[in-house]
């Protein structure tokens, strides 16, 4: 059996080595157009930034160790330029000397990847104007700002890449100004949990431009970035606004396509031609949340769509179920980091849902370098059936996102995160860990013993007598800010000063991170009243609406000193 594969890196590359220890006697050949087999394409970020310091550390296979170890014919500077189907073979143009021949193939894999989307004006031969996707690309933004010594550089695109660059940029000394197209960065995130990373963002000095398009450049003797606000010049940009599935090859061969390009494939990754096989950035694949076609272009899958296109070709049954789109990054001294669904894809898929909120410590507070992190966990209130979750914070938080994205591979109702038996001590994690405290909030919720509001609400809640606003944090934190309409009442005063809270009317009730009010709805509801407990607290409230960067805290939310 002879195997092609077009494209190396996360899908083709693990394709080849699995092929490999299937099948000893396989002939595979492996076409790269690029200079790398095999490399390490989130890091290069952080090779322009300093901290991988040799380029070599970016190169994971080269053709000469893949062939020692596996045997497998890996060419680079090979661009696959045409597929015959009918003779199952594969036109292949050598860029180093432009010859031109033809490979045959028993059984082909296709893993071209994404190529980075250049939006039309920014379509230049200007040396400045770089794209980051290849490690040719990587090199070429390290050099230049060896080179030059660039003070100011604009990026275009506020996703992984264009974060991920900011902070690296930064950290060698280049000031940035980061320009989104959206109301956001991170897609990932719902707009709330952004609102964190954009207050770290300006924190950090990033000059962040939110909702801007980017209109065009000008490359005259000083590099102008223009967009549909103002211009901003630079001695360099960075056009970072996504990528595509690079599907030429398999769009001319006429192999059924999916969403916006894409290769269609079946839970084997099989094309619709049956000796073809597609995995990786390029191919549309079913999200295991939804259930609906999607793409998702991030390493892990493309590394388990490889070893099962390899398992099915070497006659192993073996199917992928479907990516999760678990993701983290970091951001200066932010961690982020999702899984499975947000808000707007179940609003946008009609999946009926609910949400907790919540705000714990890195890990046992009275451990010192305890850290903040913020939570969002959705579920279908119906049965609870876990959707999909968003962390920012610092430590752990990658953690966190891993024992969810767990959780909701196997199934598991979301209340049943309180049963989780998670490792404990001090230094690590609370005897209460915060994925348990989800699982005992959302429980709550969904046995009734709590009712709650979210920040959006605010707004609309009626100041005219008929409901109660009921404040319980400490008259200190009070009076450092508040909402309009918001009665102060401490958590502690409150069995003695019901009085003052007229029954018959609804009582909303915040605090700073939730568990204050929580206390103070089960007061307020075993003395008949009907209570709203406010999701997230008022330290959540004004880092969405304020941008407001929060320190150390304790279990309640309450700021230490």
């Amino acid at each position: 059996m002879k195997v092609v594969i077009i494209g190396g890196v996360a899908g083709g590359a693990t394709a080849a080595a699995r092929i490999r220890r299937l099948d000893e006697r396989a002939q595979i050949v492996i076409l790269e157009r690029t200079g790398y087999i095999s490399y390490a394409n989130c890091g290069l970020p952080y090779y322009v930034g300093g901290e991988i310091g040799e380029e070599d550390e970016l190169t994971l296979q080269t053709p000469a160790s893949f062939y020692a170890r596996y045997r497998v014919d890996a060419r680079v500077h090979a661009e696959a330029v045409a597929i015959d189907r009918a003779e199952k073979s594969v036109t292949v143009k050598d860029l180093e000397t432009g010859r031109t021949y033809a490979e045959s193939y028993d059984v082909l894999l296709l893993s071209p990847g994404a190529k980075a989307v250049v939006p039309p004006a920014a379509r230049t031969d200007d040396a400045r104007v770089f794209t980051l996707r290849t490690v040719e690309d990587t090199l070429a933004i390290h050099d230049f700002v060896a080179a030059h010594a660039p003070r100011h550089a604009v990026v275009v695109g506020g996703g992984f890449i264009g974060l991920e660059l900011t902070e690296n940029l930064m950290r060698k000394g280049v000031r940035v100004t980061l320009i989104q197209r959206g109301e956001q960065v991170l897609a990932p995130l719902d707009a709330d949990m952004a609102a964190l990373l954009h207050a770290e963002l300006v924190r950090r000095g990033v000059g962040l431009r939110l909702d801007e398009s980017f209109e065009g450049l000008g490359t005259g003797e000083r590099l102008c970035v223009r967009t549909d606000k103002g211009e901003y010049d630079a001695d360099f940009a960075v056009m970072a606004v996504g990528v595509a599935p690079d599907t030429q090859l398999a769009r001319a061969a006429g192999l059924a396509l999916g969403q916006k390009g894409s290769i269609a494939v079946d839970a084997h990754m099989r094309t619709s031609d049956e000796h073809i096989y597609a995995v990786g950035d390029a191919v549309e694949v079913q999200h295991f949340v939804t259930g609906e076609k999607a793409l998702v272009a991030l390493a892990g899958p493309a590394n388990k769509q490889g070893r099962i296109a390899a398992d099915n070709i070497c006659g192993l049954p073996s199917e992928y179920r479907g990516a999760q789109a678990s993701s983290v990054l970091r951001v200066f001294s932010l961690t982020a980091a999702a899984t499975g669904i947000n808000e707007r894809t179940a609003r946008a898929c009609a999946i009926p849902y609910d949400k907790v909120v919540l705000s714990p410590a890195s890990h046992a507070t009275y451990y010192p370098g305890a850290q903040a992190m913020t939570m969002k966990v959705l579920f279908q209130r119906e049965n609870g059936r876990l959707l999909g979750a968003q962390i920012v914070g610092g430590d752990g938080v990658d953690k966190r996102i891993d024992v969810l994205a767990t959780a909701m591979r196997a199934g598991m109702n979301a209340a049943a995160l309180a049963e989780l038996d998670l490792a404990y001590a001090p230094p690590y994690s609370s005897a209460k860990d915060p994925v348990n405290m989800a699982g005992y909030m959302i429980e709550n919720l969904m046995e009734g013993r709590v009712k709650q509001f979210h920040w959006e609400e605010l707004p609309s809640l009626p100041r005219d007598g008929s409901v109660t606003l009921l404040d319980a944090r400490t008259p200190r934190e009070y009076a450092r800010g508040h909402v309009q309409g918001f009665v102060n009442i401490p958590l502690d005063e409150l069995r003695g000063r019901l009085g003052e809270l007229e029954k018959g009317k609804p009582v909303y009730v915040m605090c700073q991170s939730g568990l204050r009010s929580y206390l103070a709805c089960r007061i307020l509801a075993q003395n008949g009243y009907d209570c709203y407990n406010f999701s997230g607290g008022y330290r959540f409230y004004d880092a969405v609406r304020r941008g407001s960067v929060h320190g150390a805290a304790y279990p309640c939310g309450m700021e230490k000193e």
